[in-house]
């Protein structure tokens, strides 16, 4: 699965310029949003609840320029919810892009 930490890591650094704490928890905000969207999607039974999270999830893509995470959250967004396959590749994702 692909990573593009480097285009995090840019957006973070302009949020945060030199001060390397700033980005660190820029950055561990922006992993803690995800798995919580993530654990809505897996939570969520209804259109409706299964929608949102998967339109926070290309908003957080979106704003730091995650382009994978994009293009899962879109996935999402085309599939039932409770989709399995969706939520435990959104996973894998993030567990992946966190060990960078």
């Amino acid at each position: 699965m692909a990573h593009d930490a480097g285009a995090l890591d840019m957006t973070l650094a302009a949020a945060a310029g030199d001060d390397p704490q700033l980005h660190a928890e820029l950055r561990t905000a922006f992993l803690d949003s995800v798995a919580r969207q993530i654990d809505l999607l897996s939570r969520s039974r209804c259109d409706a609840n299964w929608a949102v999270a998967a339109m926070r999830l290309k908003g957080l893509a979106a704003s730091f320029h995650v382009d994978p995470l994009d293009a899962l959250a879109e996935s999402a967004l085309t599939s039932a919810p409770g989709e399995p396959t969706v939520v435990r590749r959104l996973s894998q994702w993030l567990s992946e892009f966190s060990d960078h």
